[in-house]
Order: C-alpha cells, then structure tokens, then sequence
C-alpha cells in the first residue's frame, strides 16, 4: 500500500478512528494487525520474513538478557539470521553474477544459479530496526522487551515500515507503552505534515522524474547541459521523493501521539560533506555511526584508522542502498571526498585568501553550499545510472561539455516541474534561514497563515499533481 494511493486515503483514517475507540490495553492489537495488512498489501508471502526476523530477535533478546554467558551467541543468532536473509534476498545475484564475471575473465567454469525472488519491499529497513534492538540489548542499553506484541509492532509499525525512519528501541517502545490522548493540535500538526510531504512527492518529485527518466534512459543522445539539468533535477526528486516519504511516515505517526525521529534537516544547505550527512537520511547515517563506525573503532585508534573506519563504513552504506556497483561507487566518492577533506584540512585553511573569505560569512557559505552540492551531484550520477559504464558516459559528457542543444521534452511539463522547485526552494530557503534568524515559525505560529498554506497545497496537489507516479524510490532498498 503506497502513502500515495487510494487506498491508503482509506485506510489511515479507519485506523486512527479505530485507534482512538479503542481501550489502550488493544491498540497494540489493532496496530499491528494494520501494520501486518499494509505490509501484506505488496506480497503476502514476504510479512513471514518479518515474522521470522521478530520471532528470531524476540527469543535472542531474551536468552542475552538472561544468559551472560552466552549473550554472545545469542547475538550472533539474530546478527546471522536478519544478514542471512538480507543477503539471500538482495545480494546473493550480485555477488553470484560478480563471481561468474570474475572466474569468465580467466576462463574457468561457474556454473552457480541465480536466485529467482522478487526483493521483499523495505527489508533493509526493518532489518537494521530490529538489529538495532538486539545490539542494544546485548549492550546492555535496553531491555529485552517481554511483551511479543508490542516488540513485533516495534518491528512493523506501519508508518515507517518500509522506508524508515529507522527508529530505536529506546525511543518507540516505551511510546507503545504510554496511553496516547487524541490531540487535536498534535493530529493537525501530523496533518499539515503529512500534506507537506504530499506535496514533495506528488507536484516536484514525480514530475521531475519523467524529465529525469528520459534523459537517463538514453544519456549518449544528449547534451551535457540536459544532462547536467537531469542531475540536478535527480538530487531534487530523490530528496522530495524520500524526505515526502518520512515527513508522510512521522506525520501519521504523531496523529496518533507517536514521535518518530526527524530524518531529514535540508540537507542541500551543507556547509560540508559531513554536515550533509548529518542532514540526510539522519536514522540511517546515525545507525551506521552507532554500530558500524563506532564498533570498528571510531577515531579512537589513530588518524589513519579513522579514515579507514570512514571509508569503510561509506562502502557498506554504498552497498546497503542496493546490490550494483554504482551504489559501491556512489558511496566510495562520499567516503573518499570525506577522507580528503580531513586531511587537506589544514593546507586549504592556510591557503592565502582562506582568512579573508572567513570574515565573509555570506560569502563563504555560500561557496561552500556550492561547492558540496556540486559535489553530491556527481555522486548522484553513479547512484541514478543503470552501471558504472553509463555513469562514466554522463560524467565524460558533462565535464567534456559534449553535445548541443537543449531536450525540453514536454513543454508544459518541464514549466510546472520548475514552478514547483522554485517553491520548493523558497519554501526551504525560508525555514533554513529566516526562522532561526526571528526565533519563531510564521506557519506555526499564525493559524490564517497556516489555513492558507494548506489550501494552496491542496490546490497545487489536485491541479499539479501526478497520481500515476507509482512507488517511492527507496522502497527498492
């Protein structure tokens, strides 16, 4: 069931209604039943993995917290089990068919068969949700959840299911435990966000896609200015695509009184590589830093260790958003731009010019916006390509500034695609800036104000619309 649907227009306000008629002692019931249900709408068949995976981390948790002797293969029954599944279902044909290509460069026989299954809808997430969980308990730094059905629902809650936020345990359990009271200046603040997302997904980021899927399905044919343009374009999509999906997952959750963390900060007004991930997808990057990057080490072990530990843990990010070399590229660039801005940081702060443009904030920032869009943009190209070749092609093209002209494809289109990024960006510009400069919120705070920008969204949304976009792109992860 897709966020942008029919159906789910149905289906969230029986739930919420049902949620709130409900004694406390049965919402979980009804929550996980809905979960399970939106889950199932997709494939049936593939809820069993959830189940499975809830089964499996349940028990284990469990076993850590009363066995100290053995909490280390407990831990490594739920860290086998979740990874194995992961692995079969979505990297098993990479690594088989990277083998086969391997072992055909020196002629030697494979003969290994690929797995024919469809990729289960947001295994990744709700594989590193529940991992989170029995890391922690093994940590020491929650307790195992006894209740079966209120830690399954932890694992499926429906909101962020497929496409996170990736939550903690120590942050949505207990809210599954507390009695949530309707609010209404709660839901109507849920509401508008869910209408905000609403409006990323349905007027800029599925228009942008056509124009982007044009020019990506043929990048020898075009230009290095329409190709540059569908780059852009890209980054502007997958942001409002994916932020769309978690403002729409938080918003139905504080409907119902739950608070799921923020997952997005503007992220294309870093400053900086690492300021841009600490902006972008904050529950996965967050989760990578808690239990990767900081179980390698962190930079506790030397400079040289910390880069590598970086490296490493961009690699595995790369890999984790799909099973294609681009994604291993996408991820080395971060991790390699990220490595060498640690260490060519004291040569460019004695570059001569570097004081002077550090007096001039405005300035200054502004190049550095600049400059790490620029940047990430680069990086999109290996992640939107279809392989690393292709990726080269578009690269080539732009830096060479091959081709003329300029592909506009549909006229009417590309014109309501703009209009919608033009106030996107001054919707983005406004809240990154103005805000914390006036210290308080003209949405939030003025209620005329707040009824107009909801009306005007909803005008946008039916006129300007796309409702035939299909999926979320992170759904595939």
């Amino acid at each position: 069931m897709l966020f942008n649907s029919i159906d789910f227009i149905v289906f969230f306000p029986i739930v919420v209604a049902l949620f709130f008629a409900l004694p406390h002692r049965l919402r979980w019931m009804l929550l996980l039943a809905a979960s399970y249900y939106f889950y199932m709408c997709w494939k049936a068949e593939y809820a069993l993995l959830i189940l499975a995976s809830t089964m499996v981390d349940y028990y284990a948790a469990l076993r850590m917290q009363r066995s100290e002797k053995h909490k280390r293969f407990y831990l490594g029954l739920s860290l086998v089990s979740n990874l194995g599944m992961l692995f079969g279902f979505k990297y098993f044909n990479f690594f088989n068919e990277s083998a086969r290509a391997l072992f055909d460069q020196f002629n030697v026989f494979y003969d290994v068969p690929a797995f024919d299954v469809l990729l289960p809808v947001g295994i990744s997430f709700y594989t590193f949700q529940t991992l989170s969980y029995t890391i922690d308990v093994y940590r020491g730094k929650h307790e195992a959840e006894s209740h079966f059905g209120i830690f399954a629902l932890y694992v499926a809650f429906f909101p962020q299911l497929v496409a996170g936020p990736i939550e903690r345990p120590s942050h949505l359990i207990p809210q599954f435990k507390k009695k949530q009271i309707f609010d209404p200046a709660l839901a109507g603040s849920g509401l508008r966000l869910m209408l905000y997302g609403l409006f990323k997904k349905l007027i800029v980021a599925d228009r942008l896609s056509v124009y982007v899927d044009t020019v990506y399905a043929a990048p020898d044919v075009h230009s290095w200015v329409t190709l540059t343009v569908a780059t852009v374009f890209f980054a502007v999509q997958i942001y409002c695509d994916f932020s769309g999906y978690s403002d729409i997952a938080i918003g139905a959750s504080r409907v119902m009184g739950y608070d799921l963390m923020i997952n997005f900060r503007r992220p294309y007004f870093s400053k900086s590589l690492a300021e841009f991930w600490r902006r972008w997808h904050i529950s996965l990057s967050t989760w990578f830093r808690d239990y990767v990057y900081i179980s390698l080490g962190g930079n506790r072990r030397g400079y040289w260790r910390h880069l590598l530990n970086l490296s490493a843990v961009f690699l595995i990010s790369g890999l984790w958003h799909g099973a294609n070399w681009t994604f291993v590229v996408w991820g080395a660039i971060h991790g390699a731009v990220l490595c060498l801005s640690i260490l060519t940081r004291d040569w460019r702060e004695s570059l001569p010019g570097y004081q002077w443009l550090s007096n001039h904030q405005r300035i200054h920032h502004t190049l550095q916006i600049i400059t790490v869009f620029t940047i990430v943009n680069i990086a999109w190209i290996f992640f939107r390509a279809s392989n690393v070749t292709e990726a080269a092609t578009i690269v080539s093209r732009i830096f060479t500034l091959a081709g003329d002209g300029f592909f506009t494809g549909d006229v009417a289109a590309l014109g309501h695609a703009l209009f919608a990024v033009g106030l996107l960006a001054g919707l983005e510009a406004f809240k990154e800036w103005e805000l914390g400069r006036f210290g308080f919120d003209w949405l939030g705070q003025f209620s005329i104000v707040r009824s107009i920008g909801c009306a005007a969204a909803v005008i946008l949304i039916l006129l300007l619309g796309v409702f035939d976009g299909g999926q979320f792109i992170y759904f595939q992860f």
